[in-house]
Parts: structure tokens; sequence; C-alpha cells
């Protein structure tokens, strides 16, 4: 999988923290990343105007707001407002050179193969973390009825017949691959009959997702469930609806929290979306307590200790936590084992780590890491958007100055995340180009696949 496209500018720019600072105030938690993304994708169902509300300003949402308007569609965006008319769609082709860049991407497929009976979109790049093939969503399409084939590095899908429209089926995921499965969702929105997936997945992004296109007027029952039925309806109506926080800054907030014993807040948090991060916390030893419905704080327990992680989907541990969390354990007493389930290729972050001092031993698909005293500030180079949260999190912990390089990782997940920490606290500056020198890599440690 190709790695994220980035300006020169972009990789020059380096982040310094001075570690050892007590974190102490409120965070305010933006629009979660994942459900921006494909809701905005969601908008492409719909004829007439819809409007989006807590959108995160996110180099991905921008990105993906790029592909949106080279299929046609017209955005205007005002703070955390998005305004999104896919009125009139003026091609069926996603450009590759915006594809390329940005995984979630692909989910435009579901939509315009729907709305037009035809759909041409580039496979997807993204984040150099593993395979994360198509197949799955190809299979469900060509259950529906479509015709599916790649050629030269694109996915061509269209709908035979007068209507062009896709037709109900009963569809399998061998695996509950969260896009896939709103993919299929969006594709069977305007289906003629019933779709049901099976062995779904249950993230809190695919709930967002079919409440959007439930007030869009869609029949979707089940979602957040294994099973899921839509009920193809022949069009949808403008909508005004507001994205879900974003459990994955939440939960890299609350490891912030827990890595240098501070006392901070957070909100607005759905807790529930929370509930594995929260449970490995309190084993680890943090002290979390609800001051609202939509508010946690997170305080010091008595001392940090380890615990073991499995990576798994929802609502098992996230993936998107495992690096963070990696960087907490290091300076957990006693020794955890993390293993990593649902790609194969996200443990790079280690070597970085093991520059700052952590003691981790990596096998396969699984790290030990052996709890130190302290790490020590060093020059990091982060090598894909979690493993970037998770340098940020370790350098809170560690003694003196960490620099870290790969910042274009970053933007494209944390919405302001230097300046959320500032305002706790933390001591650190961006420097921007040329001012910035040269950070060596060290050499990645490999990981056989599963």
């Amino acid at each position: 999988m190709p790695e994220t496209h980035s300006s020169p500018e972009e990789d020059k720019s380096v982040l310094q923290i001075w570690g050892k600072s007590s974190l102490k105030g409120h965070v305010t938690i933006s629009g979660a990343k994942n459900s921006a993304l494909v809701v905005m994708a969601g908008a492409l169902l719909c004829p007439q105007d819809c409007r989006l509300r807590n959108v995160p300003s996110l180099a991905d949402v921008s990105r993906m707001g790029e592909i949106l308007a080279s299929l046609g569609v017209k955005l205007t965006r005002q703070g955390d407002v998005l305004d999104i008319n896919a009125s009139y769609i003026g091609q069926s082709t996603a450009p590759y050179e915006l594809v390329s860049q940005l995984r979630a991407s692909f989910f435009v497929i579901g939509p315009v193969l729907a709305r037009l009976g035809v759909a041409r979109v580039p496979l997807p790049g993204g984040c150099a973390i593993g395979a994360r093939p198509v197949d799955l969503h190809v299979r469900g399409l060509q259950a529906m009825g479509a015709d599916v084939h790649i050629e030269h590095g694109t996915v061509n899908a269209y709908v035979k017949g007068p209507s062009r429209r896709l037709k109900g089926a009963k569809i399998y995921l061998d695996y509950p691959s969260v896009g896939a499965t709103e993919t299929l969702m969006m594709a069977a929105t305007l289906a003629d009959g019933e779709t049901i997936l099976e062995n779904a997945a249950q993230e809190p992004e695919v709930i967002d997702l079919a409440n959007f296109c439930r007030a869009m007027g869609a029949k979707i029952q089940g979602a957040g469930t294994k099973t899921i039925v839509i009920s193809g309806v022949p069009s949808l109506h403008s909508a005004d609806y507001a994205i879900i926080p974003d459990r994955v800054e939440a939960a890299t907030f609350l490891v912030a929290g827990a890595i240098t014993q501070s006392e901070i807040s957070l909100s607005p948090v759905i807790p529930d979306h929370l509930t594995a991060a929260i449970a490995k916390l309190r084993a680890i030893g943090a002290l979390i307590t609800p001051e609202s419905p939509n508010c946690l704080r997170i305080s010091p327990g008595h001392g940090l200790t380890a615990t073991d992680i499995e990576t798994l989907p929802y609502p098992g541990f996230p993936t998107d936590m495992q690096a963070q969390f990696m960087a907490l354990l290091t300076v957990s007493e006693g020794d955890s084992i993390v293993t990593e389930t649902v790609f194969e290729n996200r443990l790079r972050h280690v070597a970085e780590l093991n520059r700052m001092g952590a003691d981790i031993r990596v096998k396969g698909n699984h790290a030990v890491i052996r709890g130190v005293p302290t790490l020590s500030g060093a020059p990091v180079v982060a090598t894909d958007l979690r493993a970037s949260a998770a340098l940020v999190v370790a350098a809170l912990a560690a003694e003196g100055k960490t620099t870290i390089q790969g910042l274009h990782h970053l933007d494209r997940g944390y919405e302001n995340l230097d300046t959320k920490l500032q305002k706790l606290g933390v001591k650190l500056q961006r420097l921007q180009g040329d001012s910035t020198t040269e950070v060596e890599t060290a050499p990645l440690t490999p990981i056989a696949p599963n």
C-alpha cells in the first residue's frame, strides 16, 4: 500500500516537545475523522443540499472534499459546518492523483454506483500499515447485480438494465470490515429491494453513517449489530446532521493524561465508544470518572502497571489505539504483550519508541514491552497516523526534548493537536520548512504478516 503523499514542506516540518510537564485543564474533542469521511461520501446519495456539522479541520477531510469536487459536487465550509450539494454528479470517475492519497476515498464507489449505475474508482492509498484489500467491497457489489472488474489499477463497476439500479441481496462478509460494511450499506440505500449484511462491522462510525442515511430518508435497521437490513428507496432528501465526537482522539488524550500522571477532563465524548480503552487504562492504573454524560476526567492512580492488549474489531480493543497504548506501556511496571490482529504492518513505531529508551521486542505480530523507569527525548520519525500520536504521547513522558518528523501523518487525523496540548501546559513548538534540520531515520523493524 503506498504511503500518503505529502509536500516537501510538510515533510520538513517538525514538532519539538519538552517532556515531563504535568497536564492540567480541559480538552475539547473534535468530530470523528472516520465518520466525517464516510458521511461526506454518503452525501453523494442525495440529489439535494446536505449540511454536516462538527466536521474536523483535517488534511484527510480536505482531500475527501477535493475528491467530491472532482465529481461535480459543490462544497462550502464555514467553521465546522460543511454544506454539500451533490445534485449534479458530473462524472463517475474519481481521479487517481486524489484517491491515491486517501484510502477512505474508495467509499465513493458505493454511492456513485447507486446514483449513476456506473462508477470508476482507482484502488486506494493511505497509510502503509497493511494490505487492506477491497475484495469484500467488490464481491458485495457483485452480489447486488453490478458487473465489477479491476483493470490498470482502477475498479470499474456498472449496472446493466434500463433502470441501472442495484438489486437487494443477502451478503455475508468474511471479515467484519468497516469499509466494506459502509460501502455496501450506502449502495443498498437506493437498491431495488432488501439487502441483508451479515457479519457486519459494529463500529460507532458505521452507526453514524446509518443515522445520517436515515436522516436523508433511508430505511436501515440493525446498524451497530452483526446484521444490518437495508430496504432500498427510490431517492433520498436533504438532511442536517452532526458528526459524532472522535473516540480515537478522546482515547489519545486519556493516554496522554495517564502517561504524565496528570488530571485532565475532556468533552464532548460518548463514553460507550471508549469502553475498551477505558477498561485497559483502569487495568494499567489510571482513574477515570464521568463528570457528566458527555464528559470524562482522568486522574492518577497508584502508579502504572503492565497489561496485555490484543486488537480486535469493535467492540474489541481498537487497532487505532494500539500504538498510543504501547507508548504508555513502555513506562508501566512489568512486562506487557501487545498483539496486533487487524493490520499486519502496524508495529513500525517500535523502532522509534526504542530510540527513546523503550525496551520492546517484536516477533511476528506480537510486541513484548518491558517497562522502563523513564524515556529519553530523541529525534524520531512518524511512520503512520497513529504512530505519530504514539510518539507525541511518549515525548510527553520523556526526559528532555523529542523532535518528531513526519507531521503530515499527524495532521491527517488530529485537529490542532499541538495547540490543544499547549493549552494543557505542554511545552512544545512546531518548526516549519527550512528552520528544521534533517532527522536521522531509525531502521524499521521487519514485521511478518499474520
